[in-house]
């Protein structure tokens, strides 16, 4: 109805979640707060947790990390930094202190792990969006090449006969894409990128996430593929009417910088100023579109 009102096309994507690695539960509801220098464990273990241990129900994420190697709870607000491991366990660093409790996530970005980036609940929710005929399936935790590959077979192995074949987005938020020439192999197997900045930039360094996503961007470039721009775009435009100075200036950059495409999240799906914000964004590509430079 949208499209025929304003003859406009819309496309529909389907976000596909990707396997989420958490710790496992503590006896104390409220958790443990970890001390900057302390030894922790994470084991295969099911009890429950205390200020010593608790379990990593991830044996491959055992199986990957070396000494050395940094492990990330909560998204970034504890550090740690494996330091000892024996079978079925890590013993980490505490490098980061802070509180940790039942079932934060785990990222590691020093590690690639050997699992599908497909979960049991993916594969049902994809053969769901190629019933209803999303134009995009956009996929996460990508880290090689050959989980584009997987995606593809299973997309032409489910795909209702007479359906239309939706396009494949690779979101790019872990480093080992970055690694060889992975990047360029994964913008030559999809239809698109997303440059997912939530994951990315707890895995990589703050001041490493611009310059990754004008890699990304010029990947994309070079190969003819659209990319999309995502996360923290106008954030405070969740409680705020205005955005900052600061947020302007990062929209206009990744214009600038090539990106066919922004995305908004939580200030359109969640925010006080869905409209405004949508708005405001539009301004800001409309501005740096018809500047000379541009």
């Amino acid at each position: 109805e949208v499209e025929e009102q304003y003859h406009h096309p819309i496309a529909v994507l389907g976000d596909l979640q990707g396997p989420k690695l958490r710790v496992g539960e503590f006896s104390n509801p409220d958790g443990e707060i970890l001390e900057a220098g302390q030894i922790f464990r994470l084991d295969l273990d099911d009890s429950r947790g205390d200020s010593k241990r608790v379990q990593l129900p991830h044996p491959e994420i055992i199986e990957a990390s070396e000494i050395g190697h940094v492990l990330l709870v909560d998204d970034g607000k504890v550090k740690l930094k494996v330091s000892g491991k024996g079978n079925g366990y890590l013993d980490c660093t505490v490098e980061i202190g802070g509180k940790i409790s039942n079932r934060k996530g785990v990222n590691t970005p020093d590690s690639v792990l050997e699992i599908s980036p497909l979960t049991p609940k993916d594969r049902s929710d994809l053969e769901y969006m190629l019933k209803i005929g999303v134009d995009w399936v956009a996929l996460s935790f990508v880290q090689r090449p050959e989980d584009i590959e997987e995606i593809h077979a299973l997309i032409d192995q489910h795909l209702p006969e007479g359906q239309f074949k939706p396009a494949v987005m690779a979101k790019i938020e872990k480093p080992s894409c970055f690694v060889g020439d992975s990047l360029k192999k994964i913008v030559e197997l999809c239809d698109g990128i997303m440059v997912a900045r939530g994951d990315l930039g707890v895995e990589c360094a703050p001041e490493d996430v611009p310059l990754l996503q004008k890699e990304i961007i010029d990947t994309c470039r070079e190969g003819g593929k659209p990319v999309v721009v995502a996360t923290q775009m106008l954030e405070s435009m969740i409680e705020s009417p205005t955005p900052t100075r600061a947020e302007t200036s990062d929209v206009a950059t990744a214009i600038y910088d090539g990106a066919d495409a922004i995305m908004l999240s939580a200030e359109s799906a969640a925010g006080k100023y869905p409209e405004e914000s949508v708005a405001m964004q539009q301004r800001i590509i409309n501005r740096v579109e018809s500047d000379p430079h541009y």
